[in-house]
């Protein structure tokens, strides 16, 4: 059985094609070129362009809800850059009366330590950000102000905008849910995506993070099975005729492999409305870890890419093989896409695109190009590092004729149903 990467240490691509690639990486240490994934395109026969949820995107690489998205100047340095797509900070569900269940989510917890760390399965040295996560320390007013201002400054732009939610999680002491705050919220997230003339219905993420959902929850694994079976339906019927296209972005839970997959089986297959997509999973959780005079932390780095694609690989495996009751929806895939080539790996087993988090708070030393900002970096060495880059990776899997190019052109959509044609074999029986 093989639960490791996909693609080989090293890529085998031409002399000719190595050489160009790295002419490149040097000649953009000052800036890449505007439209820069049209230049990769002409010059690469590479297509980037992607999809998030329902989405078309222009490449596939997207900030994740965090720190970095929480004001409009972040947004416009983003977008600025070239992300394909931005999801906003956190927003703390409340009702029309001003009211939050899960107030103490609401409040200003910025923290964070930025460190190298090595992987416990691996040995492999990644980074990592520690902190104690929290959501928008705003009102939901504020907010809206600023979920609107964003949407105005990705159309100008061409990146996508989407808003995320945590909504109120019940408990033996708190039964219930609360309904006004599901409704109340998604409604008015709902009314500015159509005063602002977005295109179809609206786009959001549900954090979903029973890791760190607060009270000690996730311990208790009937109950984080039972959110998953009914938070999707609550958030989609808050909406006139369900109109929304609904992520649902999973957590690591404290339990193992088998309890994992049984939880996104849980959502996919047994809950009362399905999520219209996955965003495949942030964060490990160590209760142990001690942050801030704490116990108990998230963490990433590579231990959390080689559970995720563990997981990913062996969910392709059931769907392959008939064994899951409706194929898996569309995936963005997120946790430790530190390189174009871990992107890559993300994309094998299904995912059309990747957030991301981390990356953007290297110290600008582990970064190649010499001048932008952090968003502009990172972008930098995700296409063009000549051997961690998307670009070589891409052009290894055509070469290799792992991904069929009729036209000679190599799309990163083609990647993400590697899985269902030439990898078929690779989930039946390396996994």
């Amino acid at each position: 059985m093989m639960n490791g990467p996909i693609l080989p240490a090293r890529p085998l691509i031409g002399k000719e094609t190595v050489s160009r690639i790295e002419a490149d990486y040097d000649r953009f240490r000052e800036g890449m070129p505007d439209q820069v994934e049209q230049y990769i395109l002409d010059r690469y026969g590479v297509d980037v362009s992607s999809r998030y949820g329902a989405a078309s995107i222009r490449n596939p690489f997207g900030k994740a809800s965090g720190q970095l998205s929480v004001n409009l100047e972040q947004v416009k340095a983003d977008t600025k850059a070239g992300l394909g797509f931005v999801v906003l900070k956190t927003v703390i569900a409340e009702n029309q009366y001003g009211s939050r269940s899960m107030k103490e989510w609401a409040v200003k917890e910025t923290r964070m330590v930025v460190n190298q760390i090595t992987g416990k399965e691996t040995g492999e040295l990644g980074w990592n950000v520690t902190w104690r996560g929290r959501g928008w320390y705003g009102s939901l007013k504020a907010y809206l102000d600023f979920f609107r201002a964003a949407l105005a400054e990705g159309r100008t732009r061409g990146t996508v905008i989407v808003p995320s939610c945590k909504y109120h999680l019940p408990s033996q002491s708190d039964p219930g849910y609360q309904l006004d705050e599901y409704r109340y919220t998604t409604q008015m997230l709902y009314k500015v995506w159509k005063e602002a003339g977005e295109p179809g219905p609206l786009q959001m993420e549900k954090d979903f993070s029973p890791t760190v959902a607060g009270s000690g929850l996730a311990s208790q694994k009937y109950t984080v099975l039972e959110w998953l079976r009914q938070v999707p339906y609550l958030i989609k019927t808050s909406v006139p005729e369900s109109d929304i296209q609904l992520g649902i972005k999973l957590m690591n839970t404290m339990f193992d492999d088998r309890f994992q997959l049984e939880s996104v089986r849980t959502l996919l297959e047994e809950g009362r409305a399905r999520p219209d997509y996955v965003v495949y999973a942030n964060r490990l959780y160590d209760s142990h870890l001690k942050f801030l005079g704490k116990e108990g932390a998230a963490y990433g780095g590579p231990d959390l890419s080689t559970r995720n694609l563990r997981i990913l690989s062996r969910l392709r495996k059931l769907e392959i093989q008939g064994k899951l009751r409706s194929p898996i929806p569309p995936i963005s895939g997120t946790g430790n896409v530190h390189s174009g080539k871990m992107a890559a790996e993300y994309a094998l087993r299904g995912a059309e695109s990747v957030q991301m988090h981390t990356i953007f708070q290297r110290p600008n030393s582990a970064f190649g190009m010499r001048t932008g900002s952090k968003t502009e970096r990172a972008l930098h060495e995700l296409y063009f590092h000549p051997a961690e880059g998307l670009i070589t990776w891409m052009l290894h899997l055509k070469e290799h004729q792992e991904i069929d190019c009729p036209d000679g052109i190599i799309r990163f959509r083609d990647l993400a149903s590697w899985y269902r044609n030439k990898g078929r074999e690779y989930f039946l029986y390396m996994v």
